[in-house]
């Protein structure tokens, strides 16, 4: 199948470029601010991620802080427990209830927190608009293993479909009057839901088969890619390697500054 290139107005510039370009921008990107060990980095790679947002108009979409919100809840706990690791040789900088909170354990918490926040404003600017299937023929095209595209197609594909499925179970439960509570009735009709939408997808995923093979299927996803490397990819890609250099040069030791617990050797 080939791909239409949309004229960005809903998605920014980011929605005409080729996938394959975001694609590779997206996978270095995110290693390199997984790897970044100093507080100015991370925060510089974050900022970075706010340009990739700007150009691709995710900052104009209020969802897209909600989205951004659901997918870094866990930091929330990182918050609660990593700044009381460090008490045995830490620096303390104030004390509750006997629990010492050290600098140390702040710096790194906030090193994760910029982080994650980076990875994530990042990824969700980049495929901002852009279908799941369009990011799968690129990841293919770029020499992605072909068993694990069409694993991950499928998966993307039903999951909807198991959703329904266990949103159809739950509701018959609740029509027969259940009500969870903590206790041991609750946890052996949860192992039942669980067993049935088991049951139901492995049904499912005959149905499919049969389906499949009814239709001439060999064992093979054939994905055809109509993908161009057009000028707007270089001006993207150009601006890509610029923020890359700028949060490797934040990134770059300071003999003054000793690395932050758990980041350097």
């Amino acid at each position: 199948m080939h791909h239409r290139r949309g004229n960005g107005s809903e998605a920014g510039f980011v929605k005409g470029l080729d996938p394959r370009l975001k694609l590779m921008v997206l996978v270095l990107w995110s290693v390199e601010l997984a790897l970044v060990p100093t507080l100015t980095a991370a925060a510089a790679g974050l900022a970075g991620s706010l340009c990739f947002a700007a150009v691709s108009g995710a900052l104009r979409d209020r969802g897209f802080y909600g989205r951004l919100l659901a997918a870094n809840g866990f930091l929330v706990f990182i918050w609660l427990l990593l700044p009381l690791s460090f008490s045995a040789g830490g620096e303390r900088v104030f004390s509750f209830r006997g629990l010492a909170v050290t600098g140390e354990g702040l710096a790194l918490s906030g090193l994760i927190t910029l982080k994650a926040l980076g990875i994530t404003t990042g990824a969700m600017a980049l495929t901002r608009a852009t279908p799941a299937l369009e990011l799968l023929a690129a990841a293919r095209s770029l020499g992605a293993p072909e068993r694990a595209v069409a694993l991950t197609l499928m998966t993307v594909r039903y999951i909807s479909v198991v959703g329904r499925e266990y949103q159809r179970l739950r509701n018959a439960m609740k029509v027969r009057g259940f009500s969870a509570k903590i206790s041991l009735h609750t946890l052996r009709s949860f192992g039942s839901l669980a067993g049935m939408l088991l049951v139901r997808g492995i049904e499912r995923a005959e149905r499919v088969r049969a389906a499949m093979l009814c239709r001439g299927w060999t064992g093979r996803f054939w994905i055809r890619t109509g993908f161009r490397f057009r000028s707007g990819d270089l001006g993207f890609a150009f601006l890509a390697l610029a923020l890359s250099a700028a949060a490797a040069f934040f990134a770059l030791p300071d003999p003054a500054s000793p690395p932050l617990p758990g980041t350097g050797p």
